[in-house]
Parts: C-alpha cells; structure tokens; sequence
C-alpha cells in the first residue's frame, strides 16, 4: 500500500510515519500480512505539487494536518476546513476513491466546557465536509475525534498538559496547578498509532458519541481509539514526582501492562536532557570488592550487582523469609548453601561463560567464592525484597 499523511511532521504524524516507514521496512512484523510500499508524507511547507502526485498515487489518506494554536482565529477555518477541502478536491481530480481518514476533535461535539468555540466549529465543520464526500464519492470515510494526546515527540507549552508537565519536571522547571481535582481523558501515542494502523486494515473502531464519550458500535458514523485514560491532574503530578526521584530513592513504582503509569513514564523520560539520561549509583566498595543497589520496586524486590576480587569468599549468612537469586555473568564462582541446623553442604559451580540463575534457599546460609586468582567476579542479584536496614533478615553463620 502508499500512504499519504498529512501534517506529517506534527505529533502524531511523526509517530505515525515512524512506525508506517517500520512496516515499509520491514522492520515491524506484527501487523500480519500489511504491507507498505510508499510514506507520502506531506507537511506545511510542501510543494502544492507533491500534493498532487501524492493524491493521484495513494491507496490510503491520514489527514492529520491542522490548526491549533493560530495568531487569529479566523485561521482555524483556514488551516482545518479549508486544507481538507484542498485534500479532497485534489482526491477527486484524479478520481482516487481511496479510504481517507480525518484527525477531528471531541471540541466538535461542542459539549461540556468545549461549548462553541472556534477550534471546535471549524473542526465540525471539516467533519461535515468528509461525510458529504464520502456521500459523493462513494469513498470510505474514517472521522476521529481525539481526546487529549501525550507521548514522546509532543510539543510542550503548547497543547498538552502532559508534555508542559513532563517537560518541565524533567527540566528542573515550574508547573502550575490550579485544580489538582481536574480530571483529563487521555490518549497515548502508541495506542493511537495501533489504532490507525488497525484502520488502515480495516480494522478501525466504530462509534457514536454521547457528548464527549464514544459509544461503540459497529455501525457508528464516527471512529475513536478504544484505549484512554481518565486521570487527574493531581495523579500525573504524583506520579512525576516519584519518576523524577528514582535515581536518589532507586525506587520504580508499580508500572503495570498498558497502565497510564507506564505510558507516563515512557513519556516523561523522553524529555529527560541529555545531562539526566546518566546519573551515578553508589557503591560499597572495600578490600573484597564493591557492592552497589541498582534497582527497588514496590513489590517485586531490588536488583543489585556484586563484584568480588579473586579468591573472595562474600556471603556466610542465611534468611528466615528472604529470598534471593545469584546470577553470575564474569568469572567463575563456586555458590554453597547449607541448611541450618545440617552438615550437608550444597555445591554449585557456575560461570559467566554459561549463565545460570541459583536460587538462596529461606533457611540456608550461603556464600559466593571467586575462583579465579586473577579475575574479578560479577553477579546480578536479585532479593524479593528492598533491603530493610531495620528489619534486614540477615544472620551471619559460616557455610563451612
């Protein structure tokens, strides 16, 4: 398939061609049997003549060209109904009937705090424009309303207040929040790219809309993506917060599969400056080696790495409920375990050369020996739990 998208170098349009140039390239593979020969991408400061070359050749169109933020209000209907007028007269110079989709806004249902402005009328009014097309032409129209968009590649200080928020928190900069309280319907990038990447298959997501909410329904006139988000101003600050802290507290929150929490985080890191993208672990070093904390969670326990110098013995000490896992990955380490209480001594002799994960058994003391006499020794640790300086359910007792 060739594919135009307009307003390619916006938001979402630079994310879209991003994983469309995947496709073409074969470098995403989950699409099934989609394929992509051509990214028309077209942009404010393209040639009229591309536009025509592209519309003449296309099988499929992602209108996403508009305008948000202009000087004059007046150029609201300029830049969104009258480029889509543009796009669709030059479709049908070439008589091209292929699917067309249009980035609309749910400020076109004029409901709520959207009332009638301007950014909503003249987006109702591109709305209106592709529905009478699809009439005319016979052509497969897609409208979609989005809610609010956030993800990596947006513009800050300019429509989102997830990308002012992650910015400047990431930067050391101000926020204002006037009303914590204040709920948004969010929308992620990637979860929007799925969805045009499933319109584009025919596969889109059909809906009516009930104010701001869609309603899904196959025969719906309009479309929307079917994952968002209701969260509170006060929440995405809260979760900055602890994103900005960990690399003081090392701390990772709970980030479960498709939580807002996890596509916050993926957001926010992509405005960290290049200053911030590095930041120093500490580090207990004495004569047999070092030991440093990499990693806590909140409920799935830490991750360290230890370093031990040739011939070292580290360990000789046994839990009631911890558990850890020892994981060598440079040097050559025999790993013993004894039960408390009994003589038999359990041996294992692992290497970096072939990586194995030993288990430390709750109830057995345990040491790691370095056997090389000129090698450092490197092992990923793993403990089901932060370390406790309090309650740390550690008991020195020798092994052997």
């Amino acid at each position: 398939m060739k594919i135009l998208v307009t307003g390619a170098r916006g938001f979402v349009g630079r994310n879209l061609c991003a994983q469309l140039n995947n496709i073409k390239e074969d470098k995403a593979r989950c699409y099934g049997n989609l394929t992509v020969s051509e990214v028309y991408e077209y942009d404010i400061d393209s040639r009229p003549e591309e536009l025509d070359a592209y519309c003449s050749d296309c099988d499929f169109v992602f209108n996403l060209a508009g305008v948000n933020r202009p000087q004059n209000a007046e150029e609201f209907m300029q830049g969104n109904f009258g480029f889509a007028s543009t796009l669709l007269g030059t479709l049908k110079k070439y008589g091209n009937k292929c699917p067309v989709m249009l980035s609309s806004s749910i400020q076109a249902t004029f409901a709520g705090r959207f009332g009638t402005s301007e950014y909503g009328k003249s987006k109702k009014a591109g709305e209106e424009l592709f529905f009478d097309y699809g009439t005319e032409t016979s052509a497969k129209v897609l409208v979609y309303r989005f809610p609010n968009l956030f993800g990596k590649w947006c513009r800050p200080n300019y429509n989102s207040v997830v990308a002012t928020f992650c910015h400047n928190m990431a930067n050391d900069l101000p926020i204002q929040v006037n009303d914590p309280a204040v709920e948004l319907d969010l929308l992620y990038i990637d979860d929007l790219v799925e969805e045009m990447i499933g319109a584009l298959k025919g596969n889109e997501h059909r809906c009516e809309f009930d104010g701001v909410e869609p309603l899904f329904q196959a025969s719906g006139k309009y479309c929307a993506a079917p994952i968002t988000h209701k969260v509170t101003l006060g929440e995405i600050v809260r979760l900055l917060k602890i994103f900005k802290e960990q690399p003081q507290t090392l701390m990772m929150p709970e980030i479960p599969k498709n939580s807002f929490a996890k596509k916050l985080y993926s957001t926010f890191l992509s405005y960290l400056p290049k200053e911030k993208a590095i930041f120093p672990l500490t580090m207990n070093v004495d004569v047999r080696g070092s030991f440093t904390e990499l990693l806590k969670t909140t409920d799935c326990g830490q991750f360290s790495v230890n370093i031990s110098k040739p011939g070292i013995t580290k360990g000789q000490h046994w839990h009631h409920t911890k558990w850890e896992f020892f994981i060598v990955v440079s040097g050559k380490a025999l790993i013993q375990q004894r039960q408390v209480g009994s003589d038999e001594v359990l041996d294992f002799e692992v290497s970096g050369d072939r990586i194995e994960a030993v288990h430390m058994l709750p109830g057995y003391t345990h040491n790691i020996i370095n056997l090389s006499n000129n090698e450092d020794l490197v092992t990923l640790m793993w403990a089901n739990e932060p370390f406790d300086p309090d309650r740390p359910d550690t008991y020195f007792l020798l092994v052997e």
